[in-house]
């Protein structure tokens, strides 16, 4: 990202430094990973039917993903995610697909679509 910077010295002398390079550095603790998924998401609210959201992960790590949509779900929703990965591509596995049940909640949301982090308790499955 080039930025205008200007500078103070020790005695207060202002100077200037045109397309300054500004070095960003990763918060995250978790590895970042550009993977489609298809996911399934159900709402888990008070009434016994439970809204299911079928979208793809635009990028996922170990505690959560982010999913490009027009329609976010709003900050502390909480979800139960269901990942379906395809495992035909794996050889000597009988199975083609497992999901991965996750619980988590909507902890951001912008203009491209949402973020959610995962609970720390999952279970894979056989699909």
């Amino acid at each position: 990202m080039l930025i205008d910077v200007v500078l103070v010295d020790s005695q207060n002398n202002l100077s200037s430094v045109k397309d300054f390079t500004m070095v960003t550095f990763e918060r995250r603790e978790m590895e970042r990973f550009s993977l489609e998924l298809p996911t399934s998401l159900f709402v888990t609210s008070q009434s016994e039917k439970s809204e299911s959201i079928e979208l793809v992960t635009s990028n996922i790590c170990a505690g959560g993903a982010f999913y490009n949509t027009e329609k976010p779900l709003p900050p502390g929703i909480e979800l139960r995610i269901n990942f379906i990965v395809p495992l035909d591509k794996l050889k000597n596995i009988e199975v083609k697909r497992l999901r991965i049940e996750v619980l988590g909640s909507v902890i951001r949301t912008d203009q491209q679509g949402m973020a959610i982090c995962f609970d720390e308790k999952y279970k894979i499955l056989p699909y």
